[in-house]
């Protein structure tokens, strides 16, 4: 410990660190770690006599952190370096719940104490000597005591949180877009949001067209931030648009709250969103050119990519953009002709007389209700034997081949569940009076849903030479193939 020094009237100093922590402040002003150290002050105060003055020379704060969950505090841990260091004589804090809650972390703060010989005052568990064996013995009692409080009332959230999923009711916490504070009441205004943006992926949007239209329409989240894609994401997943409640990582039934979609409806928007062969990321699905990955290579099959062509030996020519094969340099051709190619042939198909055919489902009708039943039989086998294990008439080897068939029985009628709703990517084209305009109006993820709907490109090598007409483009050199 560092020599103390004497105050102008003559008085011992003794550097007090204090400390403060308030385990949750949802309302982030921090009054709880206010009051603490108001406390501390004024026990600081009374400690000081003629002889001996406290004097507060550091405040560390951790707010809305739990010592329970193990995650790092950052003002404690700067405490801790500063005791280290000699930088302090004494600790004041509230409670010693505020310093610590687990027997681990009350060991590293007695073997830091003890040799430096650092006092510690609280306000309501008085005065801990840990340089004594009753002092240490007497902080250890008042950190068990604290730990039992802390896993009972865990262990009591738990209990409360079984009960309310049983009841299909809101856990609280943040309000969830598209629903009041009490999780229950829905905000039709974002419920509708949330519709639209589900319609707008099952017709080929993406995340990013989403969030770009939300930005400009001035959406914002259920804290009033700015939607990122991350977050629209999120938001698109969650089963609570579907009245349907998870716990502990799990669907365990439905809700009581009104759903936003039908099940089929948010299981399909899963399913594309989730997909292994969708890219997520800000790049990969925000695409700059309508052909890449969509449009074929005539001489291997694979997709093709945009790419720019060098300018060689001409600096000030302008680059040009073309699509090539991504795996091979097999072919390049120019970009825009080949998209104006494609665009003209989707405008022509859809000007024709027989246009409507096109809003004719591909697919067989699913059995939704049939798939949704099956789903709740095979919920209600795993909740009788999830039962028999907690009374023990199973052993975990014996519920973990019997539940086993149940299992793939759920994720079968998710699957089909997934797959009945689908959005025809031409549907709105077709109602348009002015069908290029129309088009015009579309996102470039719009645009590519309904090529990969009408029809597969192909580029192929060109003619060599002059092309009738007296250009070197060949047209024929771009098949299309209606689906």
């Amino acid at each position: 410990m560092e020599p103390h020094t004497f105050a102008p009237d003559g008085r011992r100093v003794i550097r007090c660190y204090l400390y403060a922590r308030i385990s949750s402040d949802r309302v982030g002003a921090g009054l709880a770690c206010d009051r603490q150290i108001e406390d501390c002050y004024a026990l600081v105060e009374q400690i000081s006599t003629r002889e001996v003055e406290y004097r507060v020379i550091e405040v560390f704060e951790d707010n809305d952190l739990s010592a329970y969950s193990g995650k790092p505090r950052a003002g404690y841990i700067r405490m801790l370096d500063g005791l280290r260091a000699g930088a302090a004589d004494c600790i004041i804090a509230w409670h010693t719940d505020r310093l610590h809650r687990s027997p681990s972390e009350l060991e590293d703060y007695i073997d830091v104490c003890e040799p430096r010989r650092v006092e510690t005052r609280t306000v309501k568990a008085g005065h801990l000597d840990l340089t004594t064996a009753t002092g240490r013995m007497i902080a250890r009692q008042l950190g068990v005591q604290a730990r039992y409080e802390v896993e009972r009332m865990v262990e009591r959230q738990k209990r409360s949180r079984d009960q309310m999923a049983q009841m299909g009711k809101h856990f609280g916490g943040r309000r969830p877009f598209g629903w009041e504070v009490d999780g229950m009441t829905p905000i039709e205004a974002e419920a509708e949001l949330i519709r639209e943006a589900a319609r707008s992926i099952l017709a080929g949007a993406s995340i990013h067209s989403i969030r770009r239209e939300w930005a400009e329409r001035q959406v914002r989240t259920s804290t009033g931030g700015e939607f990122a894609h991350s977050e629209i994401r999120k938001m698109l997943l969650r089963p609570r648009n579907a009245g349907i409640v998870v716990h502990r990582g799990e669907e365990v039934g439905p809700a009581r709250w009104p759903a936003a979609l039908d099940e089929p409806t948010w299981r399909s928007v899963v399913a594309i969103l989730t997909d292994p062969s969708r890219k997520i990321g800000p790049v990969s699905n925000a695409r700059s050119s309508l052909g890449t990955g969509l449009y074929l290579c005539g001489e291997c099959g694979g997709t093709v990519v945009s790419s720019t062509d060098g300018a060689g030996n001409h600096p000030d020519r302008e680059r040009m953009l073309n699509y090539r094969c991504r795996s091979q340099r097999h072919l390049s051709r120019r970009r825009d002709m080949v998209d104006d190619i494609v665009q003209l042939a989707v405008l022509d198909r859809l000007s024709r007389s027989d246009a409507a055919d096109l809003l004719a489902a591909r697919e067989d009708p699913v059995d939704v209700r049939g798939a949704q039943e099956d789903r709740r039989q095979a919920r209600l086998v795993l909740d009788g034997l999830a039962g028999a294990l907690g009374r023990g008439e199973l052993d975990m080897r014996s519920w973990t081949l019997a539940s086993e068939a149940a299992r793939h029985r759920i994720a079968a009628a998710d699957e089909t569940l997934s797959q009945a709703v689908k959005v025809n990517p031409v549907a709105g084209l077709l109602a348009a009076e002015d069908i290029e305009a129309a088009w015009a109006g579309l996102d470039l993820s719009r645009r590519r849903a309904v090529i990969s709907y009408l029809m597969t490109v192909t580029i192929n090598r060109a003619r060599r030479g002059r092309q009738p007409g007296g250009g070197y483009w060949d047209p024929n050199s771009v098949a299309i193939v209606w689906k």
